[in-house]
């Protein structure tokens, strides 16, 4: 097929509705919001239209910036750890029967069908002292009583991991399932173990899919919003949490729209540089 430039206006009529959902569903509220950013806040919960840097100036104080750097520092560990379980994982689901894939294709989607709110209350209950895991911990021996493993960071972590594990799945497996296993038997045959021809064949080749994903991965961990507030104490909110809180609790919307737009902004660049990797992975050499 031939790549034919457009002529006329109405050769770009099929861009028109796109365009218009773009800006009615994310230009204009973020616009909006951008803008409620710089507002003035008034006393008793109100605000009035302003120009000012207080909003963002009180962003980058040494309260905020400590919840910035754990909500960060946690999106990533969530993206490194679903990158490490997921990729040996997709790669052996790969080289399954049709049928056996298939299976594991539905009950992945099936997670996914979860809301955040049932998988939260699903992982209190499992680390609750009364019908969690501390039971079985006991039964088997393990431990001596059966103690409650929520509110903490392993909780957060664990539930933020189980949320994130299907998407890795579903990111990594078109890439895999293309991926030509010539390359691992030839690995083989100069006398390369399965081990060193998975680390050094397999993760160099697809080290662009693994990069775009950990970023994917990220950029979805980063909007968490009730995993950390059912399982997590205050200390392990992120900052969505805290968007939230400001927004609805302190009754301060300018603050919370600076916030969110500083979400948005880092969300965007690494969905970009998301964009920009896969361009380069398939460009010929």
């Amino acid at each position: 097929m031939t790549q034919r430039k457009p002529q006329s206006l109405a050769d770009y009529t099929p861009l028109f509705y796109p365009a218009l959902m773009l800006m009615v569903f994310f230009v204009i509220p973020f616009g909006t919001m951008m803008a409620v950013s710089f507002f003035q806040r008034d006393v008793g919960g109100f605000y009035t239209p302003d120009f000012v840097w207080d909003n963002y100036e009180r962003f980058f104080s040494l309260f905020f910036a400590k919840i910035l750097g754990f909500s960060l520092s946690l999106a990533m560990l969530v993206s490194l750890i679903c990158v490490t379980i997921s990729f040996p994982f997709t790669y052996l689901l790969t080289r399954c029967e049709r049928k056996t894939q298939i299976i594991w294709l539905i009950v992945i989607l099936s997670v996914l069908s979860l809301s955040e709110v049932i998988i939260g209350f699903a992982w209190s209950t499992l680390f609750s002292r009364t019908a969690g895991i501390g039971n079985i911990l006991v039964w088997l021996g393990v431990a001596e009583k059966s103690t409650a493993l929520y509110p903490g960071f392993g909780a957060v972590l664990t539930a933020m991991v189980y949320q994130a594990l299907p998407y890795t799945v579903l990111v990594l497996y078109p890439s895999l399932s293309r991926f030509d296993t010539s390359f691992l038997e030839a690995a083989k045959t100069m006398g390369a173990s399965p081990v060193r021809a998975f680390l050094n064949v397999l993760i160099p080749v697809q080290r662009n899919t693994i990069l775009a994903t950990v970023i994917m991965v990220f950029v979805f961990a980063l909007g968490s919003y009730l995993l950390p507030q059912i399982l997590g104490r205050p200390q392990h909110w992120t900052l969505s949490v805290l968007i939230t809180d400001q927004a609805i609790y302190q009754s301060n919307m300018p603050f919370a729209a600076a916030m969110a737009v500083f979400l948005v902004l880092m969300s965007l660049a690494l969905v970009g540089l998301t964009l920009l990797i896969g361009r380069k992975s398939e460009a010929p050499a």
